[in-house]
C-alpha cells in the first residue's frame, strides 16, 4: 500500500488532499454550526490522509473514517440504532478489521481562534519528554509546544484528525483549581489566525476539564473514537 501524504508541510499549510476529505469538511462545517442532518445516517468516507482512522458522532449522525467497505459497516449496524456506531461491539469489530485498537471515547469541543493573545501569556517550549508531549507526537503533527512563563503547565497545539488544529494542556497538580486552565486556553485561542477552528478532545467523565474548556469558550459538537496507527 502506498504511503499516505502528510497532513501539513513545514509551514503548517494544510495539504489540499486533507482539506478536501469529507471528514475535514464535516468538522469545519460543524465548527461553524452547520451539522449533518440528524437522520440516523452512517457515512463511510475512508481514512483521511495521516495516521488516524476514526468513528465520529454528531447528533443522530455518524461518520466512519476508515478504509473499510461501506457494505461491511452497514451489515454490522442494526437499522435505527443510533448508539451502534460507538458501541463496544462495533468498535471492536472495526479495530480488528483495520488492524488497530480503538482508543477512548472522547467528547469533541471547538472554539474559534481569536487571532490575538488573550489570558495567560504563552511562550515556546523546547522539545520535551513530558507525557503530554509524547502522546501528542503519536496523534498529531506540526506541533507547537507552549508553556506559561513560570513553566507550570504544558500546552500543545498541532494537526490531528483530518488535519484539524487541536489543543491539549496539562497543569502541574500543585497549580490546579485556580483558574489557570481557563487562562491558558484563552491564550491558546490567540495562537492561530482569527476564525480558525481549534478543536479539543475531552474524556466525558473528566467534568473538571469539560467545565474548563467550556468556560474558555469551547462548545461541544460531538464525540469520537480514534484508531491510531500502531507503528506511529
Amino acid at each position: 500500500m502506498a504511503a499516505r501524504p502528510q497532513e501539513a508541510g513545514a509551514a503548517g499549510v494544510l495539504n489540499v488532499s486533507v482539506a478536501t476529505h469529507p471528514l475535514s469538511r464535516l468538522l469545519r462545517d460543524a465548527a461553524a454550526g452547520r451539522f449533518p442532518s440528524p437522520d440516523g445516517a452512517v457515512a463511510v468516507v475512508g481514512q483521511p490522509p495521516g495516521r488516524l482512522a476514526a468513528v465520529v458522532a454528531f447528533t443522530a449522525s455518524h461518520v466512519v473514517a476508515a478504509d473499510v467497505d461501506p457494505d461491511e459497516v452497514h451489515a454490522r449496524l442494526a437499522p435505527g440504532d443510533l448508539s451502534a456506531p460507538l458501541s463496544s461491539a462495533f468498535l471492536g469489530w472495526l479495530g480488528q478489521r483495520i488492524g488497530r485498537a480503538a482508543g477512548s471515547l472522547d467528547a469533541v469541543l471547538v472554539a474559534p481562534s481569536i487571532g490575538r493573545s488573550g489570558g495567560e501569556p504563552l511562550i515556546p517550549m523546547t522539545a520535551s519528554d513530558h507525557p503530554r508531549v509524547l502522546r501528542a507526537h503519536r496523534y498529531r503533527s506540526d506541533l507547537r509546544l507552549l508553556s506559561d512563563r513560570q513553566r507550570r503547565a504544558v500546552v500543545v497545539i498541532g494537526r490531528g484528525l483530518a488535519g484539524r488544529w487541536e489543543v491539549s494542556l496539562e497543569i502541574d497538580p500543585s497549580h490546579r483549581g485556580a483558574g489557570m486552565g481557563r487562562a491558558l486556553l484563552a491564550a491558546a485561542r490567540g495562537v492561530l489566525p482569527r476564525g480558525e477552528p481549534l478543536f479539543a478532545q475531552v474524556a466525558p467523565g473528566n467534568a473538571a476539564s469539560l467545565r474548563t474548556f467550556m468556560a474558555a469558550g469551547f462548545a461541544p459538537i460531538g464525540a469520537e473514537v480514534l484508531f491510531a496507527d500502531p507503528a506511529a
